[in-house]
């Protein structure tokens, strides 16, 4: 009896062991699938990595002007209200598109609209509609006299900017200053952590334009006229400041 309890425990415990030593193989096999599933758990982990940022900016003058012409007119019938409005535009198009010039004196058509007038009860009695003329482009002096001139319509804003030339060119300059500054820096911080120089890991480099530029001050077109001569409207561009960053990670080599 003792012999035969001690065999059997014994044999169960062979059985545990290899029942032990099956699972434990195949959670090492497991381990490995996923390991292989997944070459990048192989990968040592990054150290000796700084993050870094540097900026460059350039402060240039403005120059292109957008001047927004605007025609508003009411009445009972959308219909007479939309001739009324395509009529207007179409005059001024036909008065302005002589001085068209590419980059310097510049047409389009902006925003039409057409609302309903409600009264206290929600019922519809009448209507507003509205017609936008764009001037746009490099002859400030040109835009600005031919905004006072255009029968039927007002200056309703007038914003400068940076022409898509001007802003090219700068752009180019400050981005190659801004990762200049960017590549002194780490080699700078590699040389201070005792390391000869660095790798590039990721790069990002992103650029915007702030406006100086004072707000200028608009007159409508009934004011713009004295004594029925057409005045030009006060028009003098600003400055802008077109900064560009470069930030990133670097491996300190």
């Amino acid at each position: 009896m003792i012999y035969r309890t001690i065999s059997f425990s014994t044999r169960l415990g062979h059985g545990l062991a290899g029942l032990a030593l099956g699972l434990g193989l195949l959670g090492a096999g497991s381990a490995l699938a996923q390991v292989s599933a997944n070459p990048a758990a192989l990968q040592p982990l990054p150290h000796n990595v700084v993050q870094l940022s540097a900026t460059a900016q350039q402060t240039v003058r403005q120059d292109w002007l957008t001047l927004t012409l605007v025609q508003r007119v009411q009445g009972a019938e959308p219909a007479a209200l939309q001739r009324q409005l395509s009529q207007g535009v179409e005059a001024a198009l036909r008065q302005l598109r002589p001085q068209v010039r590419a980059g310097e004196f510049e047409l389009g058509t902006g925003h039409f609209s057409l609302q309903p007038r409600h009264n206290a009860e929600g019922q519809i009695v009448g209507w507003i509609g509205s017609a936008e003329l764009l001037l746009q482009g490099r002859d400030v002096a040109a835009l600005a006299s031919a905004a006072a001139q255009v029968r039927g319509l007002n200056v309703a804003q007038m914003a400068f900017s940076l022409s898509p030339q001007a802003r090219q060119q700068v752009e180019a300059s400050v981005r190659s200053a801004a990762i200049e500054r960017f590549r002194a820096s780490a080699q700078q911080v590699a040389r201070d952590f005792g390391f000869a120089s660095y790798s590039l890991r990721e790069i990002a480099i992103s650029d915007g334009e702030q406006d100086f530029s004072p707000r200028p001050r608009l007159m409508l077109a009934a004011q713009a006229r004295l004594d029925g001569a057409e005045a030009a409207l006060p028009a003098e561009p600003g400055t802008a400041q077109v900064q560009v960053t470069v930030a990133g990670t670097v491996q300190l080599q």
